[in-house]
């Protein structure tokens, strides 16, 4: 099997017929078993580069070691900055931005350059103000109807759970009053994806939001791409057993938002898909191809 997601599209009347092959999965819980629990610490985010830090933040929580969530903000900070002022114009044919200076540090200066002032109560307003992150957003709004390319899905409440559901930035702020009404006005498409990646990176510029161990032992941590689980056993100071789900595992998962998303996507708008992914963000290498209907 490919390391990569292969995602191919081919026009069905008006919609788009979508085939999605996961990659490989990485053996990661043989790689793991029988090495000590500060190895396995160690190991696992230089295994995953993207997201590495909340990857190792989750081990040494379920692993009851020593841990730290300032490297998991900044990499939250940064990542979500490098979507908005990079890949996000790119892939719409604006100019990048240089990300704001001094953002590893967060605060309310990053927010007043993500907002161009304060956190506006009117999101039409905004969307029409030129301030701040604003371009970025209308421009998407521009480019898809309402209920174009949308995956409304239930709440993330079973996260070792390999099911679909809204593991994902906008998901962890989709009770803010923004996001509600762009929810209302365009469907959880991608204008409430973009704009919950700015709202949930808002929310971190103040703080980090707290990573926990629930009853059973699982490690839950917030990160760029949603919320990391991992759960993990140890005997005589060794792991024994690990398992991890992902954000990218619930985007994958058969009828979840990737596949929503994509179906919900009109055949006419096929040349948007590669956006609709980066703004999903699957945390593998994407094989995008599109089909004719010859």
């Amino acid at each position: 099997m490919s390391t990569a997601l292969a995602i191919t599209l081919r026009p069905a009347g008006a919609a788009l017929a979508v085939q999605i092959v996961p990659p490989a999965p990485l053996p990661v819980a043989a790689l793991m078993r029988g090495r000590p629990a500060e190895e396995v610490a160690q190991l696992l985010p230089r295994l995953f580069n993207l997201c590495g830090a909340a990857q190792g933040l989750a081990a040494r929580l379920a692993l009851g070691l020593p841990a730290d969530a300032a490297d998991t903000r900044r990499e939250i900070l940064r990542d979500h900055l490098a979507k908005l002022c990079l890949s996000g114009p790119r892939l719409l044919g604006l100019d990048p931005r240089p990300l704001p200076a001094g953002w590893a540090e967060g605060g309310a200066g990053l927010s007043v350059a993500l907002w161009g002032g304060d956190k506006p109560a009117d999101l039409a307003g905004w969307l029409a103000s030129g301030r701040g992150m604003a371009p970025l957003l209308a421009e998407i709004a521009a480019r898809f109807a309402p209920g174009e390319a949308t995956a409304d899905l239930p709440p993330l409440t079973e996260p070792m759970a390999l099911t679909a559901q809204e593991n994902s930035p906008a998901g962890r702020v989709a009770e803010d009053p923004l996001m509600r009404a762009a929810e209302a006005a365009f469907g959880r498409g991608p204008l409430w994806r973009a704009l919950g990646r700015l709202v949930d990176l808002d929310a971190f510029c103040a703080a980090p939001r707290p990573a926990r161990v629930t009853e059973d032992g699982t490690a839950l941590v917030a990160a760029a791409r949603g919320t990391y689980a991992l759960r993990a056993e140890t005997e005589a100071g060794r792991v024994t057993a690990l398992s991890r789900v992902t954000p990218t595992d619930h985007l994958l998962a058969p009828g979840g938002a990737l596949e929503r998303a994509l179906a919900t996507l009109p055949a006419a708008k096929a040349g948007l898909a590669a956006l609709v992914v980066d703004l999903l963000d699957p945390c593998v290498a994407v094989d995008l191809q599109e089909l004719s209907d010859a």
